[in-house]
């Protein structure tokens, strides 16, 4: 696995910028700053996807779930997975050395959560990990929240990771997409590519053929603002800037 940067931004930690956390670096806030010039509502997303795992976590504990593996979860920081699911086991994973450290600060006394350092694309090492931590024979959401959008091929991680879990388990996605604003794709790709963690961001088909083979819950693939809300839906949902799905392994 690759040794990360942090002279360069990483996805982990412009989304705790986004979100108004302090766990990130100069390069991260440069960065986020640019995205929000091309992208205006990019911090309102990344809160509407905040509020979105809340309520994928939720659904998934009122339907007989005690414990998550969180792919690409970045920085757990208020709101995230233990505190949704204080009962729930949960192991948080990703690929950046410096979000693992800022992971382990904040879970420190709590004894039910662990984060390791992992990389979805390599799902043979992340599910060894996760068998000392989870148990196999029991449901597991999979959470893989605002990351397959930096994975250009994840459909063989995904078909792995469902494999792997029994019946009755979940998966949980949200996903960029450029349906809203074709306009600034372009921009868009070009200023991640430039980052060094290239973008795939996937029409609302595309991001339904992920969950392939599982029964979807409804509403099916929407807006994140429109899964499941606690209140009203945004007057404009496109503003989400993802796409959100979940979905059950029958």
């Amino acid at each position: 696995m690759a040794e990360i940067d942090p002279d360069r931004p990483h996805p982990a930690r412009i989304y705790d910028y986004l979100l108004g956390g302090a766990c990130n670096f100069e390069p991260d806030r440069a960065f986020a700053e640019q995205f929000l010039r091309v992208m205006p509502s990019a911090a309102d997303a990344a809160r509407l996807n905040r509020a979105f795992l809340r309520r994928a976590v939720r659904y998934c504990v009122d339907n007989g779930v005690t414990q998550f593996l969180d792919l690409g979860s970045g920085i757990p920081t208020v709101g995230n997975v233990h505190e949704t699911a204080p009962e729930a086991r949960v192991l948080y994973v990703d690929n950046d050395p410096i979000a693992i450290a800022h992971s382990e600060i904040e879970l420190a006394g709590v004894t039910n959560a662990r984060a390791v350092l992992g990389d979805l694309r390599e799902p043979d090492a992340v599910l060894a990990a996760a068998a000392e931590v989870l148990d196999f024979d029991r449901p597991i959401g999979l959470l893989m929240l605002a990351v397959l959008h930096f994975v250009a091929e994840p459909e063989e991680p995904l078909r792995r990771y469902t494999e792997a879990v029994v019946p009755g388990s979940f998966v949980a996605i949200t996903h960029g997409t450029a349906d809203e604003a074709p306009d600034k794709r372009e921009d868009v790709l070009r200023l991640y590519a430039s980052s060094g963690s290239p973008a795939h961001p996937r029409t609302r088909a595309g991001v339904g053929a992920l969950v392939a083979g599982l029964e979807v819950v409804d509403p099916g693939v929407v807006w994140t603002s429109q899964w499941r809300p606690d209140t009203p839906a945004a007057a404009d949902p496109a503003a989400a800037l993802t796409y959100a799905v979940v979905a059950r392994k029958p």
